[in-house]
């Protein structure tokens, strides 16, 4: 894998995040102590910390939760080996949910915070936004 910057590195890892990618598709991209950090929201009201291990697993399983997942980019910001997307995250639920049903668009805006070491993934923090009522998700 020949990844420029840390911004390419990242922009890679989401794209295989979407396009379905599990635990031996996304493991390239992070390191042996990579951490995920996900902040209170809808679905997690105390959030949740993750190991590799756990991450990768919880990658392998999300193919049974969601499909057609898609991340709008719409802002980036770098410094270093810091990089932060702000996105509009979108998927369709494979299973019910709390305030959703299987097969209903899921939607989210989100803002993740990676830190890179050596051009891997060492952590994510994400800051989820679910819209639960229909007309709060953006067209």
């Amino acid at each position: 894998m020949s990844i420029s910057t840390p911004l390419d590195h990242v922009l890679g890892f989401i794209r295989t995040v979407e396009s379905g990618g599990g635990a031996a598709e996304i493991s390239p991209y992070l390191a042996h102590d990579f951490t995920l950090t996900e902040w209170p929201h809808a679905l997690s009201r105390t959030g949740s910390t993750r190991t590799l291990q756990e991450t990768l697993t919880g990658a392998d399983h999300s193919k049974n939760i969601v499909a057609n997942q898609s991340f709008e980019v719409v802002r980036t910001t770098c410094e270093g080996n810091r990089v932060v997307l702000e996105m509009n995250w979108s998927a369709t639920l494979l299973l019910d949910l709390p305030h959703w049903d299987a097969g209903e668009t899921i939607r989210a805006r989100s803002t993740a915070v990676f830190e890179l070491r050596d051009g891997l993934i060492v952590s994510q923090d994400t800051y989820d936004c679910y819209y639960t009522l229909p007309e709060q998700a953006p067209s």
